[in-house]
């Protein structure tokens, strides 16, 4: 089964499966809870440093907190590996504690165990008394999204050419926390770009039974990114289907957009239509492929 089918029969199954985050009632409020793996073949490339794993592992978690407009409360990180150097710990342990406190939220502590291959599995927990779900956009609203694309895209390429210094800089991304938090009573749907721009948006619209139209010229791409790719075609698959870009794509009423803009800085990207998933391209608008990041 490829990773769609197993996440559509886990929805069978599980049906408060869906946001980036679990919502747990708590009172008054609600508590969120996300949990991510990384694993050495699939997402940790030769020359990414202990620092910038331990800083990454746990901040694809926040990310998912960030994107339910949550608080971060804090984070555990479970670590297996085929044995254990203090030096790879110690770099790793500050990349996770540096994270922590970019979102201003405490490690916990977690678990360690023998492994044949380096894995590491975060959960995060938060705190949102409305959390931001994927469900509620509607035709007539913006569609938008916080900081630049392509950031993924540029760190795996400049891990290909051996400039590991600037690929593990553009590979510690900050989690969105603040910007979550600060976008949380506008937004009207929400959720962290992992699996690229159009997978991201063909969920947005699956949970919201809604569609999108966007427009390329608009689309906030990291300039690193547009230096790096070797052509326009190239430079369209890394802002929009490789992936793990971590920022938050959002949807909002026109009439709270400057309220929201001076709440945190973002980029108007398109427009939520009935249905279908466009792109605007010049003087055409052609359907947008569903395919990104599979894990």
């Amino acid at each position: 089964m490829r990773e769609r089918e197993v996440l559509r029969f886990l929805a069978q199954r599980v049906p408060n499966a869906g946001d980036d985050c679990a919502v747990i009632p708590l009172g008054r409020t609600h508590l969120v809870l996300t949990t991510d793996m990384l694993w050495r073949q699939a997402d940790l490339p030769e020359g990414v440093t202990a620092y910038t794993i331990g800083w990454r592992a746990v901040a694809v978690s926040f990310s998912d907190v960030a994107a339910m407009g949550a608080k971060p409360l804090g984070v555990v990180l479970a670590l297996g590996a085929p044995g254990f150097e203090r030096d790879f710990l110690d770099q790793l342990l500050q990349g996770v504690l540096d994270c922590c406190q970019s979102v201003g939220a405490p490690y916990l502590g977690g678990d360690l165990s023998q492994h044949e291959e380096l894995t590491l599995v975060s959960s995060a927990l938060g705190e949102a008394k409305d959390p931001v779900r994927r469900s509620g956009a509607k035709p007539g609203e913006l569609v938008c999204v916080t900081g630049q694309l392509g950031r993924t895209a540029a760190a795996l390429r400049l891990f290909e050419q051996k400039e590991y210094e600037q690929a593990n800089r553009l590979f510690r991304f900050v989690p969105r926390a603040a910007e979550g938090l600060a976008l949380a009573p506008y937004a009207t749907s929400m959720i962290d770009i992992s699996d690229g721009l159009a997978r991201s948006l063909y969920q947005l619209g699956e949970s919201s039974r809604a569609g999108f139209r966007v427009r390329y010229r608009d689309l906030p791409v990291l300039s690193e990114t547009e230096e790096l790719a070797q052509s326009e075609r190239e430079l369209r698959e890394m802002a929009l289907f490789t992936g793990e870009d971590f920022e938050l794509l959002f949807t909002l009423s026109p009439s709270l957009l400057r309220e929201a803009e001076n709440a945190a800085p973002f980029t108007v990207i398109g427009e939520v239509i009935k249905e279908g998933v466009w792109l605007e391209d010049g003087e055409k608008t052609v359907h947008l492929e569903d395919r990104g990041y599979e894990h």
